[in-house]
């Protein structure tokens, strides 16, 4: 079967559009078009209708929402849908209001669910342009509105039905609940998640429902904007089985003044994405530590060689030993990284908190950083407030993991000859730490962007880093329950802090001093 519908693919991964363009023309759509460039792709749509846009979230000239915006412009009642990763599904979500998504789809599909969604969205573009078409009619033949309700009645009808029949046959469970959380109206799929009919579901409360530790229903329905909520599950009553869901709440205002609204809950089973996670998350962790013993192994052969055990060298075979002895030592410190983000984000490292001192703690990760201070000529102040020593209850090698990554940041964005300030201070039981650089400064838009993983340099530049200093370094201040965050302008420098709460145990404080 051949549809002519027309679509427009945009993904700057050519690999991406390429597997798209097999399976579309295997699954008969004819009429589609395929960019990797947002630029090409929006002069295409400048002179051409589309039914159905797809587009990448993150790409290099524009993200997939500016994209989608600029086509939602140029191609009001298309359907727009947005591909995206598991970590970024909440940009997503909160997305459908502020650019008119029709949905989003998580990378890596299902074929046959992308085929029906593809399906679906023409279906609602086309009823979009139905629905125009009919008002244009009404206006057109106001004259005779008798006949024209009729047909406006018929249509709407008809555009119900077919609304109605995906909602129906939609894979996500849906409820809608009045504003007071009784149980309105419910589809297919959520009959199936909870393993029960209608008439049982509408006998039970939100709370009998959903497992929810950290949600208050009561918030949830006073908050009439898009939400997205995490961690909750349900029960199936027929096996017993408990699945884990994300829900997508909106509000829907009252149709007349004096009614209450409705609030439309979207519910998705997100057990096999965890499962997928986990799976992948394991595999990382497998590989990276399997990488250890190979890496140990080149890096003590190569010290043989530099010790002189193995033979005398000449200058120019020490220096190219030292540059591979050192390559290697930095892929071990990534491997090292590696594995220590996934022992924090599957739960499975525990801290090991001591008592132990925290100037002298400040002191060693300034030494380990001397000779590269030297060589670049910066001078280090460090300012210590109200501050005692022993007296701070924390993982102490994990917390000095942070700092080491703290100043290391400084020293390499500032400038030669530059100033660099680490400070620390005790504010009751609590203890404040900063590094501040006279570097360039970061712009705005960026910070949010530093502490997340892999995230690299700025929206003008890539670094060489890994990008999972700060992401590490914010999971470790995550788990000592704290905050890290830095305050930067660019052109002004920038600092970094974290705030650990409850560390200091020392009720003796002296006075400021720097040194």
């Amino acid at each position: 079967m051949s549809f002519s519908y027309n679509i427009l693919v945009l993904d700057d991964d050519t690999l991406v559009t390429s597997s798209l363009k097999s399976l579309l023309t295997i699954e008969g759509f004819s009429n589609a078009v395929f960019f990797n460039s947002p630029a090409e792709a929006v002069s295409y749509l400048q002179n051409n209708k589309m039914d159905v846009i797809i587009s990448d979230f993150i790409m290099p000239e524009m993200n997939g929402l500016e994209f989608l915006s600029k086509a939602k412009e140029l191609c009001p009642n298309s359907s727009r849908i947005l591909l995206t990763g598991y970590a970024d599904k909440e940009n997503a979500i909160r997305a459908i209001n502020e650019v008119g998504l029709y949905k989003y789809i998580e990378k890596p599909w299902d074929n046959d669910e992308f085929v029906l969604n593809i399906k679906n969205a023409y279906e609602r573009a086309h009823l979009v342009d139905a629905l125009e078409e009919k008002n244009r009619e009404l206006e057109n033949y106001s004259k005779h509105l008798e006949d024209m309700v009729k047909q406006k009645t018929a249509g709407i009808i008809e555009i119900n039905e077919k609304l109605s029949a995906v909602i129906n046959n939609c894979a996500d469970g849906i409820v809608i609940f009045s504003y007071d959380k009784k149980i309105i109206d419910i589809n297919p799929a959520a009959e199936t998640m909870f393993g029960m009919t209608k008439d049982i579901i509408e006998t039970k409360s939100i709370e009998e429902l959903f497992a929810a530790k950290d949600i208050s229903w009561e918030e949830v329905f006073f908050n009439q904007n898009q939400q997205f909520l995490r961690e909750i599950s349900v029960k199936n009553a027929v096996n017993g089985n408990i699945i884990p869901v994300e829900i997508s709440c909106a509000f829907i205002p009252p149709k007349e003044s004096g009614e209450k609204g409705t609030f439309v809950f979207v519910i998705r089973d997100v057990n096999l994405q965890k499962d997928m996670e986990r799976l992948r998350e394991d595999f990382i962790a497998t590989l990276t530590h399997d990488l250890r013993t190979p890496s140990l192994a080149s890096i003590q052969t190569l010290e043989y060689f530099l010790n002189g055990a193995l033979g005398k060298l000449n200058d120019k075979q020490n220096m190219l030993l030292a540059t591979m002895k050192k390559s290697q030592e930095d892929m071990l410190g990534l491997i090292n990284t590696l594995l220590e983000v996934y022992k924090y984000e599957s739960g499975r490292l525990q801290l090991v908190k001591t008592s132990f001192d925290f100037q002298n703690l400040i002191e060693e990760c300034i030494a380990q950083v001397k000779p590269i201070l030297e060589n670049k000529k910066q001078t280090i102040e460090k300012i210590y407030l109200n501050f005692n020593h022993n007296n701070v209850y924390a993982d102490r090698n994990e917390i000095r993991r942070v700092i080491i990554n703290l100043i290391g940041n400084a020293i390499k964005y500032t400038q030669d000859e530059g100033l660099i300030t680490v400070k620390a201070e005790v504010e009751g039981n609590d203890l404040h730490f900063s590094v501040k650089d006279n570097g360039e400064g970061i712009y705005k838009q960026d910070i949010p962007k530093l502490f997340k993983r892999f995230s690299q340099g700025t929206h003008e530049k890539r670094s060489i880093s890994t990008g999972l200093g700060l992401y590490l370094s914010k999971q470790i201040i995550d788990a000592h329950g704290g905050k890290i965050w830095l305050e930067s302008d660019k052109g002004k420098g920038s600092e970094f802090f974290f705030l650990l709460l409850d560390a200091v145990k020392s009720d003796e404080k002296d006075k400021l001093w720097t040194a």
